[in-house]
């Protein structure tokens, strides 16, 4: 028996998904909500070498270990505890270290590609795609895996030239089709992440939260 409520929360590579799914676990409550990120799930690699680890298509829906998410959403949705998985950005392989996570009433699944697998989007009451322009969202990318996942400006555009953007048409940016809502501007549309808190709620409401 489904108990949760599940937010997809789709878009680009630094669309402004994570700012979106921080508002909403600011203002609705973080006793309720709790963030998941598609990227916990990147299928376990550690036993290739690092140089051939860093030449993989990580943007490529082949990427994820997507059984493994449908498995433990299931379960968050029932109530029950799940172990998650941890990514290591720094050296492209899963952590060691696993996340404890349950007893929450909103599960917000962000991440580029959560509305490409079928079986996901049939578990989600509302399906989110957050659009942004490519140049502000190349923009944010460099920022933030410069900053904040040890990579150099030379690998972060190779990166984005060869998967990044290939992959963004082939398979993020069509699925924006299955969308409830879209928002333009990411996190920084205040109208648009209202209307979604206000769904949300209603939704709470419907389940006698």
């Amino acid at each position: 028996m489904k108990n949760g409520i599940l937010i997809g929360l789709a878009g680009g590579s630094g669309s402004g998904k994570t700012l979106v799914a921080r508002r909403l676990f600011e203002e609705l409550g973080s006793d309720k909500v709790i963030i998941i990120q598609e990227d916990s799930y990147y299928k376990d690699l550690s036993h290739l070498p690092l140089q051939e680890r860093k030449r993989r298509n990580y943007d490529h829906p082949d990427a994820f270990d997507e059984e493994l998410l449908i498995t433990q959403l299931n379960e968050l949705l029932a109530g029950k505890y799940v172990d998650q998985p941890l990514y290591d950005y720094t050296n492209h392989a899963r952590s060691k270290q696993t996340r404890r996570i349950g007893d929450h009433i909103i599960f917000i699944l962000e991440g580029i590609l959560v509305l490409h697998n079928q079986r996901l989007r049939e578990l989600m009451d509302i399906k989110v795609y957050v659009d942004t322009a490519d140049d502000i969202r190349i923009i944010r990318r460099l920022r933030r895996d410069i900053k904040e996942r040890g990579r150099d400006l030379e690998g972060v555009i190779d990166q984005y030239e060869h998967s990044v953007r290939p992959m963004h048409l082939q398979f993020v940016e069509p699925s924006k089709r299955f969308a409830d809502i879209i928002i333009p501007q990411g996190g920084y549309n205040n109208v648009a992440v209202d209307l979604l808190k206000t769904k949300i709620q209603a939704l709470l409401k419907e389940h006698g939260y």
